[in-house]
Protein backbone atom coordinates (compact mmCIF):
# COMPACT_ATOMS: atom_id res chain seq x y z
CA UNK A 1 0.00 0.00 0.00
CA UNK A 2 1.15 3.51 -0.77
CA UNK A 3 2.39 5.61 2.13
CA UNK A 4 1.52 8.78 0.23
CA UNK A 5 -1.45 10.82 1.49
CA UNK A 6 -4.84 10.04 -0.02
CA UNK A 7 -6.02 12.89 -2.21
CA UNK A 8 -9.50 14.15 -3.01
CA UNK A 9 -9.62 16.33 -6.13
CA UNK A 10 -12.58 18.66 -6.70
CA UNK A 11 -12.80 20.19 -10.18
CA UNK A 12 -11.61 18.32 -13.28
CA UNK A 13 -11.54 20.96 -15.98
CA UNK A 14 -8.87 21.99 -18.48
CA UNK A 15 -6.31 22.29 -15.68
CA UNK A 16 -7.69 19.93 -13.05
CA UNK A 17 -7.83 16.81 -15.20
CA UNK A 18 -4.17 16.70 -16.26
CA UNK A 19 -3.00 17.84 -12.82
CA UNK A 20 -4.90 15.07 -11.04
CA UNK A 21 -3.56 12.58 -13.57
CA UNK A 22 0.00 13.67 -12.81
CA UNK A 23 -0.61 12.89 -9.14
CA UNK A 24 -1.83 9.43 -10.11
CA UNK A 25 1.34 8.93 -12.18
CA UNK A 26 3.36 9.96 -9.12
CA UNK A 27 1.75 7.20 -7.07
CA UNK A 28 -1.01 9.08 -5.24
CA UNK A 29 -4.46 7.60 -4.71
CA UNK A 30 -6.81 10.22 -6.15
CA UNK A 31 -10.56 10.31 -5.71
CA UNK A 32 -12.20 13.01 -7.79
CA UNK A 33 -15.50 14.78 -8.11
CA UNK A 34 -16.79 17.15 -10.78
CA UNK A 35 -20.11 17.89 -12.45
CA UNK A 36 -19.27 16.34 -15.83
CA UNK A 37 -19.53 12.57 -16.22
CA UNK A 38 -17.03 12.53 -19.08
CA UNK A 39 -14.39 14.08 -16.82
CA UNK A 40 -15.11 11.49 -14.12
CA UNK A 41 -14.74 8.74 -16.73
CA UNK A 42 -11.41 10.24 -17.78
CA UNK A 43 -10.18 10.18 -14.18
CA UNK A 44 -11.22 6.53 -13.80
CA UNK A 45 -9.46 5.62 -17.02
CA UNK A 46 -6.28 7.23 -15.69
CA UNK A 47 -6.39 5.10 -12.56
CA UNK A 48 -8.27 7.39 -10.21
CA UNK A 49 -11.58 6.87 -8.43
CA UNK A 50 -14.71 8.79 -9.40
CA UNK A 51 -16.93 10.05 -6.58
CA UNK A 52 -20.59 10.97 -6.93
CA UNK A 53 -20.45 13.80 -4.42
CA UNK A 54 -18.06 16.07 -2.55
CA UNK A 55 -18.85 14.23 0.67
CA UNK A 56 -17.89 10.90 -0.88
CA UNK A 57 -14.71 12.32 -2.39
CA UNK A 58 -13.34 13.93 0.78
CA UNK A 59 -14.48 11.44 3.44
CA UNK A 60 -11.15 9.59 3.77
CA UNK A 61 -8.84 12.16 2.23
CA UNK A 62 -5.65 13.39 3.86
CA UNK A 63 -5.35 16.18 1.28
CA UNK A 64 -8.20 17.90 -0.56
CA UNK A 65 -7.40 19.88 -3.70
CA UNK A 66 -9.87 22.27 -5.30
CA UNK A 67 -9.39 23.56 -8.85
CA UNK A 68 -12.49 25.48 -9.94
CA UNK A 69 -13.02 28.66 -12.00
CA UNK A 70 -13.56 31.48 -9.50
CA UNK A 71 -14.44 32.59 -5.96
CA UNK A 72 -18.17 31.69 -6.18
CA UNK A 73 -17.32 28.12 -7.18
CA UNK A 74 -14.76 27.79 -4.37
CA UNK A 75 -17.37 28.96 -1.90
CA UNK A 76 -19.95 26.59 -3.39
CA UNK A 77 -17.75 23.51 -2.96
CA UNK A 78 -16.36 24.55 0.44
CA UNK A 79 -19.37 25.77 2.38
CA UNK A 80 -22.86 24.51 3.13
CA UNK A 81 -24.23 21.14 4.22
CA UNK A 82 -22.85 19.35 1.16
CA UNK A 83 -19.49 21.11 1.15
CA UNK A 84 -15.92 20.22 1.99
CA UNK A 85 -15.87 21.83 5.44
CA UNK A 86 -18.79 19.72 6.63
CA UNK A 87 -17.43 16.39 5.39
CA UNK A 88 -13.62 16.52 5.52
CA UNK A 89 -12.02 14.91 8.53
CA UNK A 90 -10.33 17.06 11.13
CA UNK A 91 -6.64 17.57 10.40
CA UNK A 92 -6.96 17.24 6.64
CA UNK A 93 -5.11 19.73 4.45
CA UNK A 94 -7.25 21.74 2.02
CA UNK A 95 -5.28 23.15 -0.92
CA UNK A 96 -7.18 25.56 -3.14
CA UNK A 97 -5.40 25.84 -6.50
CA UNK A 98 -8.10 27.98 -8.13
CA UNK A 99 -7.43 31.61 -9.04
CA UNK A 100 -9.66 33.66 -6.74
CA UNK A 101 -9.59 36.89 -4.74
CA UNK A 102 -7.04 37.06 -1.90
CA UNK A 103 -9.85 37.89 0.54
CA UNK A 104 -11.77 34.74 -0.40
CA UNK A 105 -8.66 32.71 0.46
CA UNK A 106 -8.24 34.47 3.80
CA UNK A 107 -11.91 33.90 4.66
CA UNK A 108 -11.71 30.23 3.65
CA UNK A 109 -8.63 29.66 5.81
CA UNK A 110 -10.40 31.19 8.80
CA UNK A 111 -13.59 29.18 8.31
CA UNK A 112 -11.73 25.92 7.66
CA UNK A 113 -9.51 26.46 10.68
CA UNK A 114 -12.61 26.59 12.87
CA UNK A 115 -13.43 23.09 11.56
CA UNK A 116 -9.95 21.76 12.31
CA UNK A 117 -8.72 21.91 8.70
CA UNK A 118 -5.41 23.33 7.50
CA UNK A 119 -5.48 25.46 4.35
CA UNK A 120 -3.11 26.63 1.63
CA UNK A 121 -3.95 28.87 -1.31
CA UNK A 122 -1.84 27.64 -4.22
CA UNK A 123 -2.85 29.08 -7.61
CA UNK A 124 -0.79 28.13 -10.63
CA UNK A 125 0.59 29.59 -13.83
CA UNK A 126 1.56 27.76 -17.00
CA UNK A 127 -1.76 27.05 -18.66
CA UNK A 128 -2.96 23.73 -20.01
CA UNK A 129 0.44 22.84 -21.47
CA UNK A 130 2.13 23.46 -18.12
CA UNK A 131 -0.47 21.32 -16.38
CA UNK A 132 0.00 18.45 -18.82
CA UNK A 133 3.80 18.62 -18.65
CA UNK A 134 3.84 19.10 -14.84
CA UNK A 135 5.95 22.25 -15.13
CA UNK A 136 3.55 24.71 -13.52
CA UNK A 137 4.64 27.63 -11.39
CA UNK A 138 2.86 27.30 -8.05
CA UNK A 139 2.57 30.32 -5.75
CA UNK A 140 1.52 29.42 -2.23
CA UNK A 141 0.04 31.24 0.75
CA UNK A 142 -0.28 29.74 4.23
CA UNK A 143 1.70 28.34 7.14
CA UNK A 144 5.25 27.15 6.51
CA UNK A 145 4.62 23.75 8.13
CA UNK A 146 1.63 23.10 5.85
CA UNK A 147 3.65 24.18 2.82
CA UNK A 148 6.45 21.79 3.81
CA UNK A 149 3.95 18.94 4.15
CA UNK A 150 2.45 19.68 0.74
CA UNK A 151 5.75 20.24 -1.08
CA UNK A 152 6.12 16.66 -2.44
CA UNK A 153 2.61 16.88 -3.91
CA UNK A 154 3.36 20.28 -5.45
CA UNK A 155 6.57 18.89 -6.92
CA UNK A 156 4.51 16.30 -8.83
CA UNK A 157 2.56 19.15 -10.45
CA UNK A 158 5.03 21.94 -11.05
CA UNK A 159 8.60 23.01 -11.54
CA UNK A 160 8.67 26.27 -9.59
CA UNK A 161 7.04 26.05 -6.16
CA UNK A 162 7.35 28.99 -3.77
CA UNK A 163 5.67 29.98 -0.51
CA UNK A 164 4.95 33.68 -0.86
CA UNK A 165 3.65 34.48 2.63
CA UNK A 166 0.53 34.04 4.80
CA UNK A 167 -2.96 33.10 3.63
CA UNK A 168 -3.96 35.05 0.52
CA UNK A 169 -0.38 35.70 -0.59
CA UNK A 170 -0.49 33.06 -3.30
CA UNK A 171 -3.57 34.69 -4.78
CA UNK A 172 -1.98 38.13 -4.67
CA UNK A 173 1.06 36.86 -6.58
CA UNK A 174 -1.23 35.07 -9.06
CA UNK A 175 -3.08 38.35 -9.67
CA UNK A 176 0.26 40.00 -10.49
CA UNK A 177 1.08 37.07 -12.76
CA UNK A 178 -2.14 37.53 -14.70
CA UNK A 179 -1.46 41.23 -15.07
CA UNK A 180 1.96 40.53 -16.58
CA UNK A 181 0.63 37.79 -18.87
CA UNK A 182 -2.23 39.90 -20.22
CA UNK A 183 0.02 42.89 -20.93
CA UNK A 184 2.58 40.58 -22.57
CA UNK A 185 -0.01 38.93 -24.82
CA UNK A 186 -1.37 42.32 -25.82
CA UNK A 187 2.13 43.54 -26.73
CA UNK A 188 2.77 40.39 -28.76
CA UNK A 189 -0.57 40.77 -30.56
CA UNK A 190 0.21 44.37 -31.49
CA UNK A 191 3.65 43.32 -32.73
CA UNK A 192 2.13 40.55 -34.87
CA UNK A 193 -0.22 42.94 -36.65
CA UNK A 194 2.57 45.51 -37.08
CA UNK A 195 4.91 42.88 -38.56
CA UNK A 196 2.33 41.44 -40.94
CA UNK A 197 1.24 44.85 -42.19
CA UNK A 198 4.92 45.62 -42.83
CA UNK A 199 5.30 42.55 -45.05
CA UNK A 200 7.77 40.76 -42.78
CA UNK A 201 8.02 36.95 -42.54
CA UNK A 202 6.09 36.55 -39.29
CA UNK A 203 7.53 33.18 -38.30
CA UNK A 204 11.09 34.36 -38.76
CA UNK A 205 10.40 37.60 -36.95
CA UNK A 206 8.90 35.87 -33.91
CA UNK A 207 11.83 33.45 -33.78
CA UNK A 208 14.42 36.21 -33.64
CA UNK A 209 12.39 38.34 -31.23
CA UNK A 210 12.03 35.38 -28.88
CA UNK A 211 15.81 34.95 -28.86
CA UNK A 212 16.43 38.43 -27.49
CA UNK A 213 15.18 40.68 -24.71
CA UNK A 214 11.67 40.62 -26.19
CA UNK A 215 11.56 36.87 -25.64
CA UNK A 216 9.14 35.44 -23.09
CA UNK A 217 7.34 32.31 -22.01
CA UNK A 218 4.19 33.90 -23.44
CA UNK A 219 5.78 34.22 -26.88
CA UNK A 220 7.17 30.68 -26.70
CA UNK A 221 3.83 29.19 -25.68
CA UNK A 222 1.61 31.32 -27.91
CA UNK A 223 3.71 31.65 -31.07
CA UNK A 224 1.81 28.90 -32.87
CA UNK A 225 -1.52 30.45 -31.84
CA UNK A 226 -0.50 33.73 -33.43
CA UNK A 227 0.88 32.14 -36.60
CA UNK A 228 -2.04 29.77 -37.15
CA UNK A 229 -4.82 31.91 -35.68
CA UNK A 230 -5.55 28.88 -33.50
CA UNK A 231 -7.45 30.09 -30.46
CA UNK A 232 -8.67 26.78 -29.05
CA UNK A 233 -8.88 27.49 -25.33
CA UNK A 234 -5.91 26.70 -23.15
CA UNK A 235 -6.88 29.60 -20.89
CA UNK A 236 -10.12 31.29 -21.82
CA UNK A 237 -10.65 35.02 -22.25
CA UNK A 238 -13.59 34.67 -19.82
CA UNK A 239 -11.22 33.53 -17.07
CA UNK A 240 -8.62 36.17 -17.82
CA UNK A 241 -11.38 38.78 -17.67
CA UNK A 242 -12.19 37.50 -14.18
CA UNK A 243 -8.51 37.65 -13.19
CA UNK A 244 -8.09 41.20 -14.47
CA UNK A 245 -11.01 42.17 -12.29
CA UNK A 246 -9.25 40.57 -9.30
CA UNK A 247 -5.96 42.40 -9.87
CA UNK A 248 -7.66 45.73 -10.60
CA UNK A 249 -9.70 45.51 -7.41
CA UNK A 250 -6.79 44.28 -5.27
CA UNK A 251 -4.50 47.02 -6.59
CA UNK A 252 -7.12 49.66 -5.86
CA UNK A 253 -7.42 48.38 -2.28
CA UNK A 254 -3.69 48.85 -1.64
CA UNK A 255 -3.30 52.04 -3.68
CA UNK A 256 -1.16 50.57 -6.47
CA UNK A 257 -1.56 52.25 -9.89
CA UNK A 258 -2.14 50.04 -12.95
CA UNK A 259 -2.17 52.47 -15.89
CA UNK A 260 -1.26 49.91 -18.58
CA UNK A 261 -3.06 47.08 -16.83
CA UNK A 262 -6.29 49.06 -16.74
CA UNK A 263 -6.18 49.56 -20.50
CA UNK A 264 -5.51 45.88 -21.16
CA UNK A 265 -8.32 44.94 -18.76
CA UNK A 266 -10.67 46.98 -20.92
CA UNK A 267 -9.38 45.33 -24.09
CA UNK A 268 -9.97 41.89 -22.56
CA UNK A 269 -13.48 42.96 -21.55
CA UNK A 270 -14.13 44.30 -25.05
CA UNK A 271 -13.03 41.03 -26.67
CA UNK A 272 -15.35 39.13 -24.34
CA UNK A 273 -18.24 41.47 -25.15
CA UNK A 274 -17.72 40.71 -28.85
CA UNK A 275 -18.37 37.03 -28.23
CA UNK A 276 -14.81 35.77 -27.96
CA UNK A 277 -14.88 34.91 -24.26
CA UNK A 278 -14.58 31.18 -24.90
CA UNK A 279 -11.39 31.55 -26.93
CA UNK A 280 -7.81 31.32 -25.67
CA UNK A 281 -6.40 34.57 -24.30
CA UNK A 282 -4.04 34.72 -27.28
CA UNK A 283 -7.20 35.79 -29.15
CA UNK A 284 -6.35 39.31 -27.99
CA UNK A 285 -4.82 39.28 -31.47
CA UNK A 286 -8.38 39.40 -32.85
CA UNK A 287 -9.04 42.65 -31.01
CA UNK A 288 -5.92 44.26 -32.49
CA UNK A 289 -6.87 43.02 -35.96
CA UNK A 290 -10.30 44.61 -35.61
CA UNK A 291 -8.69 47.91 -34.66
CA UNK A 292 -6.40 47.60 -37.68
CA UNK A 293 -9.27 46.86 -40.05
CA UNK A 294 -7.84 43.41 -40.75
CA UNK A 295 -10.24 40.55 -41.37
CA UNK A 296 -10.71 38.41 -38.25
Amino acid sequence: MSTLPKVAWIGLGIMGSPMSENLIKAGYQVTGHTLEQAKLDRLSAAGGTAAGSIAEAVADADVIVTMVPASPQVEAVAYGPDGILEHARSGALLIDMSSITPQTSVDLARAAGAKGLRVLDAPVSGGEAGAIEAVLSIMVGGEQADFDAAKPLFDALGKTVVRCGPHGSGQTVKAANQLIVAVNIQACAEAVVFLEKSGVDLGAALDVLNGGLAGSTVLTRKKANFLNRDFAPGFRIDLHHKDMGIVTDAARNVGAPLPVGAVVAQLVASLRAQGDGGLDHSALLRAVERLAGTQV
